[in-house]
């Protein structure tokens, strides 16, 4: 039985932390029982980084590093770099062509983005950080990929990824791509120690490296229960971060 086709990937913007290891526990199953195709994004992480892009190189080497290090094998899957494959830039750029802008400006994380990155002093109103959307579907697309992993909170780009396709088979009167099918991780997302999605774009990750003392500091800073009392309390996970 041929095997179905995965696409996912990373951007490599530092140190992963606690909030991606669902993420990676995920791909080493996937790649027992799939067709894994895992990429580093590196043209995503110019999205936020476009002004001090001196990292990236670096970055991309170390989670490359972190990846094979956790369990994935380059025997089963396929590992690569974005930038590397030219042919994710092309086809970005011919679904621009037809990708109507509404489509990309009422995507809920975009002006949220621009909000929240704004008070960590980056200035994203830029034509690549709004296009994103189409060239996360152009990563997926380019591989005719079936089944992508994904976190809760990136359910909606998956759906435009799904609607690109359909626009486009239908335009055109073919069927070349297919409509990926979401497949949720165990743990959908990993809060913050602000309650926000972890990430490092808004500071707010531990990372997976982290010494004792850090882990510890970055404790002391998360939101708690007021209502829990005692220390053997049961706490409310919809309000208490710990």
């Amino acid at each position: 039985m041929e095997k179905k086709r995965v696409f996912s990937g990373m951007r490599p913007t530092g140190n992963l932390h606690i909030g991606h290891m669902s993420v990676l526990e995920n791909w080493i199953q996937m790649q027992e029982t799939y067709d894994c195709i895992y990429g580093v994004v590196d043209w995503h992480a110019l999205t936020t980084s476009y002004e001090d892009p001196a990292d990236i190189r670096k970055n991309t080497k170390e989670m490359l590093l972190d990846w094979l290090s956790v369990g994935l094998d380059p025997e089963k899957s396929t590992i690569m770099v974005q930038s590397k494959v030219k042919q994710h830039a092309e086809l970005h750029l011919l679904l621009s062509m037809m990708m109507p802008l509404s489509w990309l400006e009422r995507v809920p994380t975009y002006k949220d983005q621009i909000q929240q990155l704004a008070k960590e002093g980056k200035n994203i109103t830029t034509y690549g950080f709004l296009g994103y959307p189409l060239l996360m579907a152009a990563d997926i697309l380019v591989y005719k990929a079936e089944v992508v992993p994904v976190g809760e909170d990136q359910l909606v780009h998956l759906e435009l990824t799904r609607e690109v396709a359909r626009r486009f088979n239908h335009l055109y009167d073919t069927e070349v791509f297919p409509e990926p099918e979401a497949l949720l991780a165990k743990v959908p997302m990993v809060p913050g120690i602000d309650k926000r999605k972890m990430s490092k774009s808004y500071n707010n990750y531990i990372p997976i490296y982290s010494n004792r003392k850090d882990v510890e500091e970055k404790v002391r800073h998360m939101i708690t229960d007021p209502a829990r009392i005692r220390k053997d309390d049961p706490g409310n996970p919809d309000i208490c971060v710990v």
